[in-house]
Order: structure tokens, then sequence, then C-alpha cells
């Protein structure tokens, strides 16, 4: 059974810094996509960073393109996602997903899911 444990969340000003992990257990393929998604009060929850863990081929979505970075340790089993240069736009429970296969498909398409972190910014 796969389990996804997210961390590091919290609150920061704006222009600061944050780094999210995900620690993942039970997952015995070679091949899947992992994506850090968020959601706002009153939003649809979005994805922000996707990794292929195939490749290693990063997405970001345009609104944190050039701000946040998708990684992977893959001894640790474990995926972070470095936040810079944080807006307080960027306030969302942030939670990390995974599915096997590329990173098509929407929120939907994604059978794996964390509880979730808080990540708040002020301005």
């Amino acid at each position: 059974q796969v389990q996804l444990v997210e961390s590091g969340g919290g609150s920061v000003q704006a222009v600061g810094s944050l780094i999210l992990s995900c620690a993942a257990s039970g997952y015995t393929y070679s091949s899947y996509c992992m994506v850090w998604f968020r959601q706002a009060p009153g939003k649809e929850r979005e994805g922000v960073a996707y990794i292929y863990i195939g490749t290693g081929s990063t997405y970001y979505a345009d609104s944190v393109k050039g701000r946040f970075a998708i990684s992977r340790d893959n001894a640790k089993n474990t995926q972070f996602l470095q936040m810079n240069t944080l807006k307080p736009e960027d306030t969302a429970m942030y939670y990390c997903a995974t599915k096997v296969g590329t990173c098509s498909g929407g929120t939907q398409a994604y059978n794996n899911w964390g509880q979730g972190t808080q990540v708040t910014v002020s301005s």
C-alpha cells in the first residue's frame, strides 16, 4: 500500500522560502509521476510541480516557474519542493500525489495522495 506523508509547511513572510518534503513508502514502480498540487480556499486544486521518475523530467505551472523547484532523493524515496520568493497568492494547502506512468491527466488521474501541509505567506 502506497503511503505519502508531507511535511515542511508553515507560515512565512513574502519573498521568503520554504521546503516541503513528501516521504513515500510502498512504491514498487520504476516509472511514475510525482506531483505537488495546491488548493487555496474557494479555488480548484492545481498542479504546480511535476517530476516523472522514469526520466527525471520536470514541469512547472506558469505561476511558480522560476521560483519553485521539485526534486527527489531516490535513496530516501522522498520528493521535495523548494519554494523561493513566496507570494501571498502561494498560500494554500499543498499535497503530494503520485500515479503510475507519465504525468498526463488532471487531478483525478492521481490515485495516491498525502494528507497535505499548509503554507501561509503573509505580505
